[in-house]
């Protein structure tokens, strides 16, 4: 039986390129899945947008001088050429800025509200006399009043990741113009986030799928205790706040930004023709699942899931998946602090399969992992060339060079090959699992053990030894590295798209992977091969060292 499978990623702020961190962080691993539950003939919507709103933007927009729509419209462009180069596989990439948004964040506020989980207050603020202006989250550092981390945003501390408020901030300093700020009154509405504290803790701690990391930092944070949050700023740029009298005050990014994984779908509803077909994701049988990086975790597993309940019709989320930070040189990557390697910059120089390849093997699933351009070349010369690449040109090549282009007949399966096979077989159900429970980095290592255990086995066989005496017991040899391969192209395909899809048409398939679905499709004896092509190239050793020195110059510029 199908099933059903929302997937939401994390919203970028469209306030710079996207870079690895992003990448490795919250939209491989979702589009991972969504291939991989494709392959399977479930039911998938996976969806997010550009976060086009919040103080990032508007930051970004005074630095350069131009209006925050200009600034976050050009990033939203530069994303979808970035997703579909990389091989992001969206249902729906839209964004905050969408007249749909607007209202189905301004109807979640006001539904809230009549509920009783929205209220008004007056809040103290940061506000600052030389700027003339209250200063929101990002307009103030200082000092994390947790764990004493300096330089930390005033919404949120991405060393400890617990959420803040401006005012929590010791020594705080105005980002714009460095002066000390003073604080002041302001009328604000505020979510009721502690009247959900009791239920969020007890339906937390039934979700022993989890990962451990992920369970263990909300229930800390739900055993503290939660504070009521404002969910208004006093920002021009933003979704206005739609009660009179707050025209001058914007509804908070971080409140209507998550409202847009539902936004988002009922988008999608309408662009297919059938507008309530959302509800399929949202309701009943349907799982969803949140892919975000660990400074995301409160806001998918405490705030989000507080507000549907308050809403009380949809799905609260079945997993949230968040990865820990893919470092550079130990540091996190930060668009705000120009401190990157960015997706465009890579994709005009290098093929997407190889850097998917290695920011999969080198997941940052359960702590943080670190990436260098010397260990991006190394596994993709040792591994995907010479491994796995390998495998595949060389039966590939001499298949179609002593079989007339075609599979070969076969004979009996020996021993040592029907091991191979149990093995391929073994393979595709254990991937299946991991996958299914999203642990990509073991799947992928264990798909690549499958490829090094065919090398052994065709260094072994050597068949274009026996050839000569053994013709038969040759094609034998092949075939079964052939159902390998075969094997090889769909495991690997939720990780390396454009090489399956080449590797599919290369072993005489027409149309796409996912036709075959999670199989091991069959070779017919007799089916016409492609011209062998390698699948990947290998890089010159240079090229570590000339990305790490471009890398340096960034900085030092």
């Amino acid at each position: 039986m199908s099933e059903r499978i929302f997937i939401g990623a994390a919203w970028p702020y469209a306030n710079g390129p996207l870079h690895l961190g992003h990448i490795a962080g919250a939209y491989l691993p979702p589009d991972i899945f969504a291939r991989y539950h494709r392959l399977k003939g479930n039911d998938v919507l996976m969806v997010s947008g550009s976060d086009q709103h919040g103080t990032p933007i508007t930051l970004r927009a005074f630095e350069e001088g131009r209006p925050p729509r200009e600034i976050a419209a050009h990033y939203h462009e530069e994303f979808l050429d970035s997703w579909e180069k990389i091989g992001i596989s969206f249902d729906l990439f839209t964004s905050t800025d969408t007249p749909n948004h607007h209202r189905v964040a301004q109807d979640f506020f006001l539904a809230l509200k009549d509920k009783g989980y929205i209220y008004q207050d007056t809040m103290a603020l940061l506000y600052c006399p030389r700027c003339n202006r209250f200063l929101p989250d990002r307009y103030v550092e200082g000092t994390c009043p947790h764990c004493h981390s300096e330089g930390v945003r005033g919404d949120q501390c991405d060393n400890c990741g617990k959420p803040l408020n401006p005012v929590d901030l010791i020594d705080p300093y105005c980002r714009l113009c460095s002066s000390l700020p003073e604080v002041r009154e302001s009328e604000h509405f505020f979510l009721r986030l502690s009247a959900f504290n009791d239920q969020l803790l007890e339906w937390v701690k039934g979700q022993s799928h989890w990962k451990q990391n992920v369970l263990n930092f909300t229930i800390n944070l739900l055993t503290e205790g939660l504070k009521d949050r404002s969910i208004t700023r006093d920002i021009e740029w933003g979704i206005p706040v739609p009660i009179p009298g707050f025209e001058s005050k914007r509804i908070y990014v971080w409140f209507e930004a998550v409202i847009g994984y539902l936004s988002a779908s009922k988008e999608w509803a309408k662009n297919s023709g059938d507008e309530e077909k959302w509800r399929q994701f949202w309701q009943g049988d349907a799982k969803s699942y949140y892919f975000i990086g660990k400074d995301n975790v409160p806001f998918h597993t405490i705030i989000w899931p507080a507000m549907l309940m308050g809403d009380g019709e949809l799905n609260l989320p079945y997993d949230v998946p968040a990865n820990e930070f893919l470092t550079l040189g130990g540091k996190p990557f930060s668009t705000s602090r120009n401190f990157a390697v960015w997706l465009p910059d890579y994709l005009e120089r290098y093929d997407p399969d190889p850097l998917r390849y290695f920011l999969s093997v080198n997941m940052p699933e359960g702590a943080d992992t670190d990436f260098s351009w010397q260990e991006f070349v190394r596994r993709n010369n040792d591994e995907l060339v010479a491994t796995y690449g390998n495998l595949v040109h060389r039966v590939l090549t001499f298949t179609y060079r002593s079989f007339d282009g075609a599979i070969p007949p076969h004979g009996e399966f020996d021993e040592k090959s029907e091991a191979l096979l149990k093995k391929t077989k073994v393979v595709l159900d254990t991937v299946d699992r991991l996958l299914h429970q999203c642990h990509f980095r073991e799947a992928i290592r264990t798909a690549m053990s499958l490829a090094q255990e065919a090398n052994r086995y065709l260094d072994e066989k050597a068949p274009w030894k026996r050839m000569k005496e053994d013709r038969e017991g040759s094609a034998t040899s092949l075939y079964a590295a052939l159902c390998v391969i075969s094997c090889l192209k769909t495991v690997l395909y939720p990780f390396l798209p454009f090489s399956s899809q080449k590797l599919h048409r290369l072993l005489g398939f027409e149309g796409r992977v996912e036709e075959d679905g999670w199989s091991i499709a069959k070779l017919p004896p007799g089916q016409k091969l492609a011209p062998p092509e390698p699948l990947f190239t290998k890089l010159d050793e240079s090229v570590a060292a000339e990305e790490t020195a471009r890398l340096e110059s960034a900085r030092a510029g």
